[in-house]
């Protein structure tokens, strides 16, 4: 009785943790998106100056060509998508942050 109950506890501690694990990446590049300002006009799930990411997501659910229109919409800012207001340049974003962040939009549901 004592080793089926370690197994069980043992089981459900490694499902959490790899839970937890996984779940990571979310939250940081939630945090990379902040630092790197995406937050001052963007929100998940609200429009704000700019789309929500919820809605980005939306929008390119089925392009295959997103990841990379957006990344290079994050580094070289762009217009007439989304709106009249145009979404500037940010060069504080390397290539790979960039992929980081537009993996993570694209993940917004």
């Amino acid at each position: 009785m004592k080793s089926s109950l370690t197994k069980t506890v043992l089981t459900l501690s490694a499902a959490l943790g790899a839970g937890v694990f996984f779940a990571a990446p979310a939250f940081a590049n939630a945090d990379l998106a902040q630092k790197k300002n995406c937050m001052a006009c963007h929100a998940v799930d609200k429009k704000l100056v700019g789309p929500a990411f919820k809605d980005v997501a939306t929008k390119y659910a089925k392009d295959k060509g997103a990841a990379a229109t957006l990344a290079s919409k994050i580094i070289k800012g762009g217009s007439g998508v989304w709106g009249p207001v145009p979404m500037p340049a940010n060069s504080q974003v390397s290539e790979a942050e960039a992929k980081q962040l537009v993996s993570w939009i694209l993940s917004v549901k």
